[in-house]
């Protein structure tokens, strides 16, 4: 299949910026849903070709196609783009961890000694169970033995 080279090199753009491309398994659509001007069936074919080199990791699941750029494929692409090696995709940058304040408006916590309710259902319940406190068990009822004398 011939597939225009500015095509492939929006698909691989797209692919390293992201560092995961998903593509509903639709060959008779017209464009690709998150890269513009590119048919689907595009993408398909030229990713399953990078995953016939090893430079992507095929999924398939539920009609779509999940590619997975691996660590050959960033370097391919970064040679193929000619891009500098402190880019990297959106999927292997770390992201700043937020700063947690504590929240004063919320009840302190209770100690570990103190259960409270959490114990209140655990109490004994043989004496509270219904009429006669403790269940009766009659050794061959329903089992086709007769009743104890």
């Amino acid at each position: 299949m011939f597939i225009p080279k500015s095509h492939t090199k929006l698909i691989y753009e797209y692919l390293f910026n992201e560092g995961v491309t998903v593509a509903k398994k639709d060959f008779n659509a017209k464009t690709h849903p998150n890269i513009e001007g590119v048919s689907n069936l595009e993408v398909i074919k030229t990713l399953k070709s990078l995953a016939s080199r090893e430079l992507v990791k095929e999924q398939f699941a539920w009609r779509h196609y999940y590619w997975y750029l691996t660590d050959a494929g960033i370097l391919y692409l970064r040679e193929y783009l000619a891009l500098p090696a402190e880019i990297v995709p959106a999927t292997i940058k770390t992201k700043p961890r937020e700063i947690r304040v504590p929240h004063e408006d919320r009840a302190p916590r209770a100690a570990q000694g103190e259960k409270g309710d959490r114990e209140a259902y655990r109490t004994e319940k043989v004496t509270e169970a219904g009429p006669g406190g403790a269940p009766v068990y009659r050794a061959g009822f329903g089992r086709g033995a007769p009743p104890p004398q």
